[in-house]
């Protein structure tokens, strides 16, 4: 009778160790635990609100990486920091050719590291932040700092709205700009230097020659900065059987000149100078000349441009611009193709009195002479003069600015002054007629009152 009763007294204590050891801390955290319950998330986790107004960006990528499985299980492990770029922050800072290399499909990875990267796991609060590195969900190691001042910065972005959301589970605080690590950051310089390479087209194999069976020696190749193989007007306008020169550049798989580059520096030195937006809209908005002189450029030619400035420009008549090809072939005038400075033209002009400078207009020159210190190009009351030398050169471009719009002289000045000559011996001739028809007329009068005047048959 007293051996079960002892039992009992004996079993008590181990069922009170039990419950209290294993059953109460398991139901204390179903009871606590506000994410995870059953696989769903809770709405008071901090996954939630980052579908919040102010974070939509950073959850779509999110959903588009594939993290959503990944970070429900972080977050039923551990408390998260997220520091989460704000939509403005997205929009604004982010670079178009990264952000095309984060979503093609072969560079998920990526992406997701980039994603895990603004994801602690810890609690970091704003009253306790640290300055210190931190083991991110990506495994890269973020640099948290705080100043003074109370300003806080997460690797190379300021945090400017700390505590912006604080959840059980998480805390998010946004931020200025996307956080890049540094191995996501090597990915895409690798891939963009590879597909600066694989743009390159391969050389063509070796060629036999049916005469001899022999390789055909492969023409040297082009020294860099050499001039191109043919004149600059049949790359400005290549036919059919006419390719463009076979010069050092982009087309060349060089890469030695970037022509489309230097036209917009000189474009913005333009535009930066002040005086010539007139002549810049032209190149950019009215014509495509800004592009075409960046493939010329690109294919190894040299141009110098003379550029009005906006008063000449103010001077043209709507009807000069109104034509279909007007402004293009009043830039063209203006358009030499060959480097010139200021002083190499001023020293020619010296030297020679009078300098006759190609254009891209053909077949017309710009004469150029000295006068008053300075070089004057044109002739008459449409001569211009160098205003602004040297506004922009590197070598390739040169921009110098007058203070005239010029025009071609007229190519029919030379008939017209022999029409004027035929025509004044014509009405010479007509005013003459007269006048030798009176004196034979008084002579016949003359010759009348002493001779019979029908004698002569030219009184008659």
């Amino acid at each position: 009778m007293d051996s079960p009763l002892n039992a009992r007294f004996f079993l008590l204590p181990l069922m009170a160790t039990l419950i209290f050891t294993v059953i109460m801390p398991a139901l204390s955290s179903l009871v606590t635990s506000p994410t995870v319950s059953g696989g769903q998330i809770n709405s008071n986790s901090v996954l939630v609100a980052l579908l919040d107004s102010h974070y939509t960006e950073i959850a779509e990528l999110v959903e588009k990486a594939l993290l959503l499985q990944t970070l429900e299980e972080a977050v039923g492990r551990h408390n998260l920091t997220v520091f989460a770029p704000r939509n403005e922050a997205l929009e604004r800072g982010l670079d178009p050719d990264f952000k095309r290399f984060l979503f093609e499909p072969g560079n998920l990875k990526s992406l997701q590291t980039l994603l895990l990267f603004h994801f602690l796991p810890s609690r970091i609060p704003n009253d306790s932040f640290p300055s210190a590195r931190h083991r991110t969900l990506s495994g890269d190691q973020i640099i948290l700092s705080s100043s003074k001042s109370g300003h806080h910065r997460a690797d190379l972005a300021g945090v400017v709205h700390p505590d912006s959301v604080l959840r059980p589970d998480g805390i998010i605080h946004g931020i200025d700009r996307l956080l890049v690590p540094r191995s996501v950051q090597e990915d895409f310089n690798r891939r963009r230097n590879l597909a600066e390479i694989s743009a390159v087209l391969p050389t063509g194999s070796p060629e036999v020659d049916p005469r001899t069976h022999r390789l055909k020696k492969p023409a040297p190749p082009s020294p860099a900065g050499s001039p191109p193989a043919l004149p600059i007007y049949d790359a400005l306008a290549p036919g059919p059987d006419i390719a463009p020169a076979p010069a050092p550049g982009p087309g060349s798989g060089k890469h030695w000149f970037d022509g489309h580059r230097q036209i917009k520096d000189f474009i913005q030195t333009l535009i930066l100078y002040g005086g010539y937006n007139e002549f810049a809209d032209i190149l950019v908005n009215l014509t495509s000349l800004a592009t075409e002189m960046g493939r010329l450029v690109s294919e190894g030619y040299v141009l110098t441009v003379l550029a009005p400035n906006d008063e000449a420009m103010a001077k043209l008549m709507a009807d000069q611009l109104s034509e279909p090809g007007a402004p293009e072939q009043i830039i063209y005038y203006h358009l030499i193709p060959e480097y010139q400075t200021e002083e190499s033209m001023y020293n020619a002009v010296r030297r020679f009195g009078k300098v006759r400078y190609d254009t891209l207009r053909l077949p017309h020159k710009i004469v150029a002479r000295e006068a008053d210190g300075s070089v004057k190009f044109g002739q008459g009351e449409g001569s211009a003069y160098l205003f602004d030398p040297d506004i922009y050169t590197d070598g390739r471009i040169s921009v110098q600015g007058i203070d005239t719009v010029l025009f071609p002289p007229e190519e029919s000045l030379t008939p017209a002054v022999g029409g004027a000559k035929k025509a004044a011996h014509v009405v010479k001739a007509a005013v003459s007629k007269p006048i030798r028809g009176k004196l034979m007329e008084l002579s016949c009068r003359v010759l009348g009152a002493f001779i019979d005047r029908s004698r002569f048959t030219t009184c008659e």
